[in-house]
């Protein structure tokens, strides 16, 4: 019995320094989306590494997953969202979830493989646009900027559809995930597509896009965490290595002025 405790008190013993090196040496779970932020993070973990801070990247599919992985404590942050989706996600869900810093701005496009312009559209075009709430009411209102439709004059960030007021082509919305919004192209007359996921398809934003959001939107992109681990160290240096002058340069060259630093 004595030899069997030592055995279970040295295994604990084991566990826990395990645990403490780990702690020691700065690892952390970074959350984010495949594309561009994956990307982007591949190469904050190469600048983070010579600080000392040791990053596993996380690659999900879709918006929801990498907040309720954060939360659950699964990861230590996330990078993928802009700030009205975090501040949405926190109401909704009651998330303890807060921005840590700015990172990078992917304006949203329209896209179509059956016009070339957006006047081109026709009288009752089925046009594809994100189905949570920000990113819907962020496409509503390029859609207004572009004289396509109006909205009620208190809509704000969050607009839907039913906030609609004027809509002369009489387009017909079809709410899809931001993650299928690429696929929908070939059903649909157009479709809103974020940046990051129409990359991860393939199009270019710059070449390909038949209208662009403008770059001095609120929807710049943020490092988020829970709340109360601002001040951990591995945060500040997270921080350092995104906004290094190394990953600038990195976003600069390899995306070519798709997506736009925010920091």
């Amino acid at each position: 019995m004595v030899n069997k405790r030592l055995f279970i008190q040295a295994a604990l013993a084991i566990a826990t320094a395990g645990a403490f090196s780990v702690h020691a040496q700065d690892a952390i779970k970074v959350g984010v989306t495949a594309g561009p932020h994956a990307q982007i993070m591949e190469h904050v973990k190469q600048v983070a590494e010579k600080d000392g801070l040791k990053i596993q990247i996380v690659e999900f599919s879709d918006y929801v997953q990498p907040n309720a992985a954060l939360a659950a404590g699964d990861l230590q942050a996330n990078s993928y969202q802009h700030g009205p989706y975090l501040d949405a996600q926190v109401k909704d869900r009651g998330y303890k979830l807060v921005k840590l810093a700015n990172t990078v701005n992917f304006p949203i496009g329209l896209y179509s493989k059956k016009v070339k312009k957006l006047d081109e559209l026709k009288t009752g075009a089925k046009f594809g646009i994100p189905n949570d709430p920000t990113n819907g009411g962020r496409v509503l209102l390029l859609l207004q900027d572009q004289g396509l439709i109006k909205l009620k004059p208190n809509a704000g960030l969050k607009a839907t559809p039913l906030d609609v007021i004027e809509n002369p082509k009489k387009l017909r919305f079809v709410e899809l995930d931001a993650a299928q919004l690429p696929r929908s192209l070939d059903d649909l007359d157009a479709s809103a597509i974020n940046t990051n996921f129409a990359m991860s398809a393939g199009l270019n934003p710059k070449k390909d896009a038949i209208a662009l959001e403008r770059a001095d939107g609120p929807y710049v992109n943020i490092l988020v965490v829970r709340a109360g681990d601002e001040k951990q160290a591995w945060a500040s240096k997270l921080v350092k290595a995104y906004q290094s002058p190394s990953t600038r340069e990195f976003v600069e060259k390899q995306f070519q002025g798709s997506v736009l630093l925010g920091f």
